[in-house]
């Protein structure tokens, strides 16, 4: 499962917001909601922010497997 923990943070590092993405650069706001819910979006979405935010994918998205993120994310 890739989880876009870091995205919001890197975001925040380099004063770019939700608005500056979807007014500046075009990005619709239903593929920032997709990636607030770590739902999938394509290697271009993934490069256009790296681009954006001058930074690596590890600066945006974290992998983690099944069980890994069912204990970590999942907990009761």
């Amino acid at each position: 499962m890739i989880i876009y923990d870091k995205l919001w943070e890197t975001m925040g590092k380099k004063g770019i917001t939700k608005y500056v993405l979807t007014e500046e650069h075009h990005m619709s706001k239903s593929l920032l909601h997709r990636l607030k819910k770590n739902e999938g979006v394509n290697m271009n979405t993934i490069n256009t922010l790296c681009r954006i935010l001058d930074c690596r994918i590890e600066d945006i998205a974290t992998y983690y497997d099944d069980e890994e993120y069912e204990s970590e994310f999942k907990r009761s």
